[in-house]
C-alpha cells in the first residue's frame, strides 16, 4: 500500500511503499476512498520539519529543558545521538479518512466487512483504526462529505464547550476549515455568528451559510464590529480557530465578550493573557481537546472501554456520528469546503504550498485503488531498496519482530555492526519497519510476525515488541527452528517461562541446538567486566548495592499495564538482577522485597521498592529501584563491598576503586552500558557454534526471581 509521510528531518514529503498494517483486537482495517488535508495542523508540522535545529527548539522550547537535563545525566554525545534519532524519523500525515472496512478485528461490534466508515485514519491506501474512532457514513452523505467527519468533531466539541443557546451572539476568529463549521454548527444552533478572518474568499464563505463577517486586512476594527454586532453588550462567546503564534486573537476575544462570556479555543495561538482582560468580566476560559471526550484517554481508544452515555453523551465517537447526521440532513455542508480534488500521488505539491504558507482550504485527496480487491493493497512484506547481498553459510541471518527506537537505534545498527546480515524488519503497523528497514538495510519490511517466522533463510529472531508478546514469539521461534535474541523481559509469568523450557527442551530434543539469549546487556558493559575481574580475585561475600533512579513513568503508560507490560520490576529491574546474579558469580538462593507505602489512594508503589538477594555464596544484593527522585541525581549508581575494598559506578560513566591495589577508577568520555557488546556475543558464539554468552538455566533463573519480587510488592 502507498502512504505519505513526512521527514521530520527536513520536512520533505515521501509517498511511500509500506507493507499493510495488520487488523488487531480492538480495531478496523479500512480501505481508504479519500482522504482530506488539514491545512492548519499539517503546515505546522510541515514548517516545523523544515525549519533548522535553532527552529526546532524554538517550536518546542518545553522539550529544551528535557534535553539539557538528559545531557547532564548521560552526557552530550549520547543527547545528540537521542535527538538526531528522534528527528531523523517519518511521521505518518492525516487524520481525515472515509473508506470501507476490509476486516474487522476480534472484540469489534457494530461494524462489519463492507462498511462505509470515517475516521482518524491517516494519508494510506490502507488504515489501522481504534473502533471508536470511527463512525459509519449514512446513505444518503458521499465519501467526499465524509471526509469532514473529523474535523466536523472537532468544531462540533468546540462549540459544545462553549454551550450557545438560541438567540445568542457568538464570534468565530479564524475562518479556515475548522472556523467554517463552527460558524455553520452555531447557526445550527440558533446563534447569530460574526467571523473574523484576513481573508476575503473565507469571509465570503462565511457570509454564505449566513454569517457576518469582518477583514481586518481591509482595515476594518474587528473589536468595533463585534460591539456592533452585539448591539454594545459585548458578544457571548468566542470561538478561536485561528492557528497562529500571536496573542492578539486571545486578547481580542477577551476584549469582545460580555460580562461572563465565555472562550474556546479550537485552534493554537499564543496565550500570553492580560489578566485584567478576564479577571473584570470573569470570562471562563476553555481549551477543546480535539473530538471530544476520550481522546489521548488509552482506556477508550486503545482498549475500547466506552464512557456509560447517561455520564458522558458525547465522546468523540458520538461526536461523529452526530456530524455524519448533520451531513445526512443537510444541516452541515462541507462540500462548499472543496476547492480542490486531487490523485494521492500529486499531494507533494500540495505540501509544498502548505510549506509556502499558501495551500487549498479544503484538498482531497483520491485514491485510484478504492475500488480495487483489497488483496490489491494489502501485502504484508514489501522489498526495500537496500538489497542484502549474498551470505555465507554460517552467517547469522536476523529477522527482526518490533522496531520501537531502542531497537532502531541500538539493537539493530549492533548487529550489522557485529556482522549479522539484516533480512527482514516486522511491525504490525507495518510504518516503522519500512522507515527503519531502509535506514538500516534490511531487505524486506513486513506487517506480520509469521513473515520472519517462516522465512527459511532467518536462523535468529530478535524480538523487540512489547512485553506480553514476548513468551509467545520465544516459543514460536523456538518451534520454528530459529535462534532466539528477546529484549527483556523473557517472560511476564511462571507459565510463560515454563512454556518457553518446554519449547527450548522440545528443540534441543529434536536435534536442535537452539541458542536463547535476553539482552541483559549491562554485564557486558566494559566497566562491569572490569569490576568482575577484580571481584574474582576476593574470595569471600560481597555486598552489592544497586540504586536505581528510575523516574516517573505515568500510570497510564503501557509498560504499568500488568497485561501488557508486566510492570517495571518484571520490565525494567530483571536487568539489575540479572547484573547482581552475574557479578556475585552464584546462584540466587533467596528473594525479599518490599514497596514504599502508599502517597495516595491508587498510587503505584511497584517502582518505589527494595529487592534482597542473597546468592549461594553467601553474598548480598540489594536493588532499591525507586521513581520518586530527582532527575539531577545519576540514574544507575552501583556500589560493591568486600574485603575492606569498594568499588562504586555512576550511570556507567565513571567507576572508582577504593582499596584496589593498582586500580583507583576507570571513567568513559562516553555512557557503555554494553548494548553493542551484548549483540557482539550473541552473533559470534552463533557464527563459532558456542554456547549462549548467558547461560539459559541464569536466564530462567534471572526471569522468576523478577516475577517473584513483582509479585512480593504487588501483594
Amino acid at each position: 500500500m502507498k502512504q505519505i509521510l513526512l521527514n521530520l528531518k527536513n520536512g520533505q514529503i515521501e509517498l511511500t511503499e509500506a507493507p499493510c498494517p495488520q487488523v488487531e483486537p480492538g480495531t478496523l482495517l479500512i480501505q481508504t476512498a479519500r482522504t482530506l488535508v488539514s491545512a492548519g495542523t499539517e503546515r505546522m508540522l510541515v514548517s516545523f520539519g523544515s525549519a533548522n535545529l535553532a527552529g526546532k527548539a524554538l517550536q518546542q522550547q518545553d522539550k529544551v529543558k528535557q534535553v539539557l537535563e538528559k545531557a547532564a545525566t548521560d552526557g552530550w554525545i549520547a543527547t545528540y545521538d537521542a535527538v538526531r534519532h528522534k528527528l531523523d524519523q517519518r511521521m505518518p500525515l492525516g487524520y481525515c479518512n472515509v473508506g470501507r472496512v476490509i476486516a474487522v478485528g476480534d472484540g469489534v461490534e457494530g461494524f462489519a466487512v463492507g462498511d462505509r466508515v470515517a475516521s482518524n485514519g491517516p494519508h494510506a491506501e490502507v488504515a489501522r483504526v481504534p473502533k471508536h474512532l470511527c463512525a459509519r457514513v449514512p446513505d444518503g452523505v458521499t465519501d467526499e462529505q465524509a471526509a469532514f467527519t473529523v474535523m466536523g468533531a472537532i468544531a462540533l466539541q468546540g462549540v459544545r464547550l462553549a454551550m450557545p443557546t438560541l438567540g445568542e451572539a457568538f464570534v468565530v476568529i479564524g475562518l479556515g476549515l475548522v472556523g467554517l463549521m463552527s460558524v455553520q454548527l452555531l447557526r445550527a444552533n440558533g446563534c447569530r455568528v460574526l467571523g473574523v478572518d484576513l481573508d476575503a474568499e473565507r469571509c465570503a464563505l462565511a457570509e454564505s451559510f449566513g454569517a457576518q463577517t469582518v477583514n481586518p486586512a481591509s482595515g476594518a476594527d474587528p473589536l468595533a464590529a463585534a460591539l456592533r454586532f452585539s448591539r454594545g453588550r459585548g458578544v457571548d462567546g468566542v470561538l478561536v480557530a485561528a492557528a497562529t503564534d500571536s496573542d492578539e486573537p486571545m486578547r481580542n476575544a477577551a476584549r469582545m465578550c460580555r460580562k461572563r462570556g465565555r472562550i474556546v479555543l479550537v485552534g493554537v495561538t499564543g496565550l500570553n493573557l492580560s489578566r485584567d482582560d478576564f479577571f473584570k468580566k470573569e470570562i471562563t476560559f476553555q481549551v477543546s481537546a480535539s473530538y471530544g471526550p476520550g481522546r489521548y484517554d488509552p482506556l477508550y481508544e486503545e482498549k475500547g472501554q466506552d464512557y456509560p452515555v447517561g455520564f458522558v453523551r458525547w465522546t468523540e465517537q458520538r461526536n461523529f456520528e452526530a456530524v455524519l447526521d448533520m451531513m445526512a440532513e443537510g444541516r452541515l455542508q462541507p462540500e462548499a469546503l472543496i476547492t480542490r480534488r486531487l490523485d494521492l500521488e500529486e499531494a507533494e505539491q500540495t505540501y509544498r504550498q502548505l510549506a509556502q504558507g499558501g495551500g487549498e482550504l479544503g484538498a482531497l485527496l483520491r485514491y485510484p485503488r478504492a475500488d480495487a480487491p483489497a488483496e490489491a493493497v494489502t501485502a504484508r512484506r514489501v522489498a526495500l531498496p537496500v538489497a542484502a547481498g549474498a551470505a555465507a553459510q554460517d552467517a547469522v541471518r536476523v529477522g527482526f519482530i518490533g522496531i520501537g527506537n531502542y531497537a532502531a537505534r541500538t539493537l539493530a545498527p549492533a548487529f550489522k555492526a557485529a556482522g549479522a546480515q539484516l533480512l527482514t524488519v516486522a511491525s504490525s503497523r507495518g510504518l516503522s519497519s519500512v522507515q527503519y528497514g531502509r535506514q538500516l538495510g534490511f531487505a524486506h519490511a513486513a506487517s506480520d510476525a509469521d513473515e520472519v517466522l517462516r522465512d527459511p533463510q532467518v536462523n535468529l529472531v530478535a524480538i523487540a515488541t512489547r512485553h506480553d508478546t514476548h513468551a509467545d514469539l520465544v516459543t514460536r521461534a523456538l518451534a520454528a527452528g530459529k535462534h532466539v535474541f528477546v529484549e527483556k523481559p523473557l517472560a511476564l509469568t511462571d507459565a510463560e517461562v515454563d512454556a518457553i523450557e518446554g519449547a527450548y527442551a522440545a528443540a534441543r530434543q529434536a536435534g536442535g541446538a537452539p541458542q536463547v539469549m535476553v539482552g541483559f546487556n549491562r554485564r557486558f558493559a566494559p566497566q562491569i567486566v572490569r569490576m568482575r575481574e577484580l571481584m574474582q580475585t576476593v574470595a569471600e561475600p560481597k555486598a552489592m548495592i544497586m540504586t536505581v533512579n528510575a523516574g516517573h513513568v505515568p500510570a497510564e503508560n503501557w509498560l504499568q499495564d500488568r497485561a501488557a507490560g508486566g510492570g517495571r520490576i518484571i520490565g525494567e529491574a530483571c536487568h539489575f538482577i540479572d547484573l547482581l546474579r552475574h557479578l556475585s558469580d552464584a546462584p540466587i538462593v533467596d528473594i525479599q522485597a518490599q514497596a514504599l507505602g502508599a502517597a495516595h489512594a491508587g498510587a503505584i508503589v511497584s517502582d518505589r521498592a527494595s529487592l534482597m538477594l542473597r546468592f549461594e555464596d553467601g553474598s548480598l544484593g540489594s536493588i532499591h529501584y525507586l521513581a520518586n527522585g530527582s532527575k539531577a541525581f545519576p540514574k544507575e549508581r552501583l556500589e560493591v563491598f568486600c574485603a575492606g575494598r569498594v568499588l562504586q559506578l555512576d550511570n556507567f560513566r565513571r567507576l572508582r576503586g577504593y582499596g584496589w591495589p593498582g586500580f583507583g577508577k576507570m571513567n568513559l568520555w562516553r555512557q557503555d552500558k554494553g548494548n553493542a557488546a551484548c549483540v557482539a556475543a550473541s552473533v559470534a558464539s552463533l557464527r563459532n557454534g558456542e554456547a549462549a554468552p548467558i547461560p539459559f538455566d541464569q536466564i530462567v533463573q534471572v526471569s522468576r526471581a523478577a516475577i517473584a519480587a513483582d509479585r512480593l510488592v504487588t501483594t
